[in-house]
């Protein structure tokens, strides 16, 4: 089993910044360079969104955006840490939701942006953008 847990939520104001982490672990977990990560959104009655998702290593470490973010939102990865991060810049009210990161090691890339593809997940993190 693979262990996923989000942290770094919170209110801010639109504008503003945040920065998402999903920390890894787990008696099978093997080091997040093995793992495709992806961060999905839910906001309050709609479907989960993808948002990015960066490729483990050995597929060239590729890392790809929703058309919503791409601009504003950055992932990195720190293998040492088993950490994966997400740089949320110049946030808009519409970015509101709970985040979640996801694991899975054996996604190809066309299958990074369907959250039913990864087999773990942590349990989200708020994010509110509001005055």
């Amino acid at each position: 089993q693979v262990q996923l847990v989000e942290s770094g939520g919170g209110l801010v104001q639109p504008g503003g910044s945040l920065r998402l982490s999903c920390a890894a672990s787990g008696p099978s977990f093997t080091g997040i360079r093995n793992y495709d990560v992806g961060w999905f959104r839910q906001a309050p009655g709609k479907e989960r969104e993808f948002v990015g998702a960066i490729r483990r290593q050995g597929t060239g470490g590729r890392i790809v955006y929703s058309d919503a973010v791409k601009d504003r939102f950055r992932i990195s990865k720190d293998n040492a840490k088993n950490a994966v991060y997400l740089q949320m810049d110049s946030l808009k009210p519409e970015d509101t939701g709970i985040y979640y990161c996801a694991a899975d090691q054996r996604l190809i890339l066309s299958s990074l942006s369907l959250g039913e593809q990864y087999d773990y997940w942590g349990q989200g993190t708020q994010v509110t953008v509001s005055s």
